[in-house]
């Protein structure tokens, strides 16, 4: 974590440097929710190192889901101070945590109580969520460009519970988005929206038919979001 200012470039460039430190060669990068905005950031830097993009349910710059984020951000600001507070008691984690438990295996699960649910990742999550908000406009003045490699979008078919109408609008817009790249292809997950928890095989699957395409020079590694 870091107590200073945060960007959705400070971000991409964290992605950037994590790949050339770990990931030797060319790689396949996958890229969750708001892990997407970060994702596309980045291959502008990763360049010809990015062989393929996977997209696991993600909410693109121009999505109408940003027209009034700012407002969305402030309220979803004000639920993570509370969050913040109440974490600081192992069992009050546990307790605000169900939707993740539920989802997620049970090691990882563990992780992330770990490491998300304490003060410190909560207060990260807040300095993350506010940088995509800050950098919004700017991205939809000036989109990251274009991926110039294969990108697989996967869009989660299950809405959450009174949103099946914004789930909908949502999806068309994913898939307007994706085919409107160079090389891009949408495709259906049957899942919510953490469709790397839900439906780990099909993505592990996603992930080994880019890695037989890229060759086996090809490595992977991911971002991902916290946008729910």
């Amino acid at each position: 974590m870091t107590s200073a200012g945060l960007s959705l470039d400070d971000l991409a460039a964290d992605l950037v440097a994590l790949v050339e430190a770990v990931v030797p060669g060319r790689l396949v990068l996958v890229a969750h929710s708001m892990g997407g905005l970060v994702a596309r950031r980045a291959a502008e830097a990763l360049g010809p190192r990015l062989r393929e993009l996977l997209l696991l349910d993600p909410t693109a710059e121009s999505a109408p889901a940003y027209d009034t984020f700012d407002r969305t951000v402030t309220q979803v600001d004000r639920t993570l101070a509370v969050l913040q507070a109440l974490v600081r008691f192992p069992s009050l984690a546990r307790l605000t945590s169900g939707n993740i438990r539920r989802v997620f295996p049970a090691d990882t699960y563990a992780a992330m109580l770990a490491e998300d649910f304490v003060p410190a990742g909560v207060a990260q999550t807040r300095m993350e969520i506010k940088a995509v908000a800050e950098a919004i406009a700017r991205l939809r003045a000036e989109p990251p460009a274009a991926p110039t490699c294969p990108t697989v979008l996967l869009s989660a078919t299950r809405p959450q519970p009174g949103r099946a109408r914004h789930h909908a609008a949502m999806a068309e817009h994913q898939r307007r988005w994706v085919e409107a790249l160079p090389d891009g292809r949408f495709e259906r997950a049957d899942s919510g929206h953490f469709i790397q928890a839900e439906q780990p095989t099909v993505v592990a699957e996603h992930v080994r038919l880019l890695l037989d395409r890229s060759g086996p020079a090809a490595g992977a590694t991911g971002s991902t979001g916290t946008i729910r």
